[in-house]
This record gives structure tokens, sequence and C-alpha cells, in this order.
């Protein structure tokens, strides 16, 4: 059986509770690297996650941020983040959510992504467009750089990775 835009909806905003009852707590920080945090609230939610399709897809192949893989002997494939940001979260910066994606014979076909702090649930299915609660929104027409807005970040493995590290410093150095 193959999930619906609905079921990771509800999977989302269940596991986006989990997050936000912990919110304002004080939280357990392991580091899988030097720059690569995880929270018990990291592990609280991706077990609620993990369980709920288990329960319900139960031959299901998962990879999720925290436990890695769990094969299935179906074609269907979940990729879950059960806190993305929480390197935000863990600092107390409202901004972080959970993001759930399915694809079936290697497509990705439904998608959804749920901040619960602000109660938005943007969502996506292939070929139907993407939503923010409910409404449709769509990429910027904005075509001209000064005038974009433009986010960045760091992957967790730049401070190992030679060439990255290298690449930063020149663009840094001017």
């Amino acid at each position: 059986m193959k999930p619906t835009l609905s079921d990771l909806e509800r999977l989302a905003r269940e596991a986006g509770a989990i997050l936000r009852d912990g919110y304002n707590e004080e939280h357990l920080i392991t580091y899988k690297g030097v720059i690569d945090l995880v929270t018990e609230i990291d592990h609280a939610s991706e077990a609620f996650l993990l369980k709920e399709i288990h329960a319900h897809f139960p031959d299901s192949h998962i990879i999720a941020e925290e436990s890695g893989e769990t094969k299935g002997t179906n074609s269907g494939m979940w990729y879950i983040d059960p806190l993305d940001g929480t390197v935000n979260y863990a600092h107390h910066i409202p901004a972080f959510c959970v993001s759930i994606a399915y694809a079936f014979d290697g497509i990705v076909i439904l998608g959804a992504v749920y901040e619960p702090l602000r109660d938005e649930m943007f969502t996506a299915e292939r070929g139907k467009g993407a939503y923010l609660n409910g409404k449709r929104i769509h990429a910027s027409a904005t075509t001209e750089l000064q005038r974009s807005l433009l986010v960045t970040g760091f992957p967790y493995d730049a401070w190992h990775t030679e060439r990255i590290i290298s690449r930063n410093l020149k663009n840094w150095a001017g």
C-alpha cells in the first residue's frame, strides 16, 4: 500500500508536536561530527516516525537521518529528517521543521515539510504542484541577482574536506 499526501501531513504534524513540546527545554546534545549535533528530540521524533511507518506501511524501505537505512521488501522508499534544523533547535532559534518524502520506483512522488512553531505545512505531490497550508505556491519570477534573496549554509563535512576548505578560504579572501 502506498501512502497519500494526507498520510505524510499527519506524520509530519504529529512528529512536529514532539518538536514543539520539547522546544523550550534544555537538551541533551551529542555530536555526530565536529559541527553535526543531535538531540534527544531528534531521536524521539524519529522513533515516532519509524514506528508509524512500520505500522501502516510495513514493507517500506526507510532512510532516516539518525538511524540510517531500514530495508524494505517493496519499491516504496521513505526519507525522513525528524528534526531538520537541529542546530537552530538546540540553540532555541525558531527555524526548524520535520521533513518527510516518499518515493516509489526511485521517483519522489510525495513530500511534506512541517514547521510546528508557525504551523506551516509545505506539501508537494509529483505533477500537482507545491502548497503552503493548502494554498498553491510558486518559485519567484525574479531573474536579477541583485533583486533576489539568497540563502546559504555549510555542509557538516565542510571542515573536513580540503577542496571545500580551500575554495571557501579563497572566496572569503576575495
